[in-house]
């Protein structure tokens, strides 16, 4: 509203100059143009994501599968760390030695995370491949949707700051245009400064 009663008030004013017309309609220009193609830009930007996430999340899906791990031994914690988010990440989880056998019939042991509560002989699920190689779970629906919609916003954002880039860059040329017509004018104004005879 602000840039269209800019342009009205410019619409018949004896004061106004090209560049302050062409200012003007730059910055309606952009603004029409942020109303319009962020929203278009992050929507189209999201579903290409959400699109190549989910397929991600179905060739995943199929490439890995859930096996039966049985706990051998219970691993002593690392030491405490100060780090408060390390150690939340510590204590969610229980190092074990596990044996586990793939969907291809090899066995395999090894290292693992378990739930903080496992205890030998207990038995837990865990991811592999085809061959039995730990992998970590598929990419679930909701982190697709998540990362998706991120991806969406930071497009939108993005197309926003080019277009208002692009506006700051027309009004800097208009600025130093203006600019150059004053010195002009100042030039030919300076010819005659001071002299009684100057009007006449």
């Amino acid at each position: 509203m602000r840039m269209i009663r800019g342009l009205w008030r410019w619409r018949r004013n004896p004061l106004r100059r090209r560049t302050d017309v062409a200012e003007a309609y730059a910055a309606l220009v952009a603004a029409v143009l942020i109303v319009l193609a962020t929203p278009a830009v992050g929507w189209a930007a999201g579903s290409l994501a959400h699109g190549a996430l989910v397929r991600t999340g179905q060739e995943q899906r199929a490439e890995r599968h859930v096996v039966a791990a049985t706990v051998v031994e219970v691993l002593p914690q690392p030491p405490m760390d100060s780090d408060p988010e390390t150690a939340t990440a510590r204590d969610a989880h229980r190092r074990v030695h596990a044996r586990w056998t793939g969907p291809d019939g090899s066995r395999h042991d090894g290292t693992i995370a378990a739930h903080p509560g496992a205890d030998p002989g207990e038995t837990f699920g865990i991811w592999t491949d085809d061959r039995g190689r730990l992998r970590t779970p598929p990419l679930d629906s909701a982190t697709a949707t998540t990362h998706a919609a991120l991806a969406g916003i930071g497009a939108g954002v993005a197309t926003a700051g080019l277009i208002d880039g692009a506006r700051r860059l027309v009004v800097w040329r208009l600025v130093r245009r203006r600019y150059a017509q004053w010195d002009i004018a100042w030039q030919r104004a300076g010819q005659d400064w001071g002299r009684a005879d100057a009007d006449s």
